[in-house]
């Protein structure tokens, strides 16, 4: 497929953003074109602020994506290994700091950079057909998304390193069991359940949602004095907001809250 053809559906529905990768007859496989494309309709999302949150998933029943697409590989060399690398994880990075929550709809295989890109996600439900894996080792290489590094924070580094140094694929009660998902459901029922979870989200007081996901996300690595110092701040910045007064308002009078994002 020419690299230039779109490969990406958004659609949506209020404040939800759904993305499907779509080239099923190569199982959603990311070339060049459709990380380009990625790159460019996360940046899109993150800017507009009607986006409350954003659903990946994959075409078809077979994948979500099944990895890089490999013809791409053939020509690399070291510097261009390197470049190639680096792009990948800049796509992921940007999903990964989106102001909004990310949910990967994981409906099938889930491989390289397919599990690279479900891991850039804030949260993972699977289909009970899901299968996750990082087989680069069998290629000569080593994932080159940020697997290397999500994977470990994940499901721990020992975990990380027996998928990656044997290239195992595992289904999706194991990916339950050692949290690279939080939640497995019947095959039909997924993206309904990623609508529904997305929709939840969206309802929720923007500027709070924001504020609770660059906590998390400054936290993560960081000194536990940090994490709190950075906590502090952002809950401060909520208590100036408008939705934080309605939704004391909303509680002490019991009814629903009526964010409104200011």
């Amino acid at each position: 497929m020419d690299a230039n053809v779109t490969s990406l559906v958004l659609e949506r529905n209020g404040g939800v953003a759904t993305i499907t990768i779509s080239r099923p007859s190569r199982l959603n496989a990311l070339h060049a074109g459709a990380k380009r494309e990625l790159r460019r309709v996360m940046e899109s999302l993150d800017r507009d602020e009607t986006v409350r949150a954003v659903v990946i998933t994959g075409a078809g029943e077979k994948a979500f994506v099944a990895g890089t697409d490999i013809e791409e590989l053939t020509a690399l060399n070291r510097d261009t290994g390197r470049q190639f690398s680096a792009d990948g994880q800049a796509v992921m990075d940007l999903i990964e700091q989106c102001r909004v929550p990310v949910i990967a709809a994981v409906n099938g295989y889930a491989l390289g950079g397919g599990c690279e890109l479900a891991m850039a996600c804030h949260l993972r439900l699977a289909s009970d057909r899901a299968k996750f894996g990082m087989p680069e080792i069998n290629l000569g290489i080593i994932p080159g998304y940020g697997g290397t590094q999500r994977l470990a924070r994940l499901v721990g580094r020992e975990k990380a390193l027996e998928l990656m140094l044997t290239g195992a694929h595992i289904d999706a009660g194991e990916a339950l069991r050692i949290g690279l998902v939080h939640r497995v459901l019947p095959a039909p029922a997924l993206m309904r359940a990623a609508t529904d979870l997305a929709l939840q989200l969206a309802a929720k007081a923007p500027r709070a949602v924001e504020a609770l996901m660059r906590a998390v996300r400054g936290g993560t690595g960081a000194a536990t004095t940090e994490g709190m110092q950075r906590e502090a701040e952002e809950f401060g910045n909520c208590c100036t907001t408008a939705d934080f007064q309605e939704g004391v308002r909303a509680f002490l009078e019991k009814r629903p809250p009526a964010f409104r994002g200011t």
